[in-house]
């Protein structure tokens, strides 16, 4: 039955992405207001919120494949591997969530509200959540090992390089405009970086952790 109820989500998952990323990059509306960071439709793939949740719905997808399989008895299981990039995607979008709610939600004209309309619906709530509960309740498994929680990092590490790449370069008078600092971390300095990326770091393996320790089935 768990099997069956994680498929269902994951395909719904897989659904909610591919419907979010079109109205995103058309620019469909339906909901009035709604933040927004000034950039080409192409260029919002720079956000951690969209590629978080882009790589969720792949791997969710992929997940969905398998439970078919299995489910028609071609496949006895789902791979460590697998379950391991799952924890990665679900922990991404998790990171995602608490950013903003944890602290965009705080500083951006209009607040929460205004970062869950239109496609932000999708990738700052619905995707995350069901992501979450989906990992946490209906893929239980006991193939994860602790020293796999660390591999949750990978994407918060590999996209903090880019970003603190992409502030450092464009970086003028020790200051960095908003149009390439878009998170704001680093809007009061530099030094900024020294306090922001040990705690990004330490926010997404508490994520990590809890959401392994969640799946953890009891012998």
């Amino acid at each position: 039955m768990k099997t069956k109820i994680s498929l269902a989500i994951n395909i719904i998952i897989v659904v909610l992405t591919i419907f979010a990323a079109v109205i995103m990059f058309t620019g469909i509306k339906f909901m009035e207001g709604g933040y927004h960071v000034e950039s080409t439709k192409l260029g919002l793939l720079r956000l951690f919120t969209v590629q978080s949740n882009l790589f969720m719905g792949i791997v969710a997808a992929i997940f969905a494949f398998k439970e078919i399989r299995i489910l028609k008895g071609k496949e006895k299981e789902i791979s460590t591997k697998m379950y391991v990039i799952k924890l990665m995607s679900t922990t991404a979008v998790g990171l995602t969530f608490l950013t903003v709610f944890g602290y965009l939600g705080i500083i951006v004209p209009g607040g929460v509200i205004e970062l869950l309309k239109n496609s932000n619906l999708f990738f700052h709530l619905l995707i995350p959540v069901l992501s979450m509960i989906n990992f946490a309740i209906f893929e239980r498994t006991n193939k994860l090992k602790f020293r796999y929680t660390l591999f949750g990092l990978i994407p918060t590490i590999v996209y903090g390089i880019f970003y603190a790449t992409n502030v450092l370069i464009h970086m003028e008078n020790g200051k960095v405009s908003p149009t390439y600092d878009w998170y704001w971390f680093v809007q009061g300095g530099i030094w900024q970086m020294a306090i922001v990326v040990p705690l990004m770091l330490a926010v997404t393996y508490v994520i990590s952790l809890i959401l392994w320790r969640i799946n953890r089935k009891k012998s």
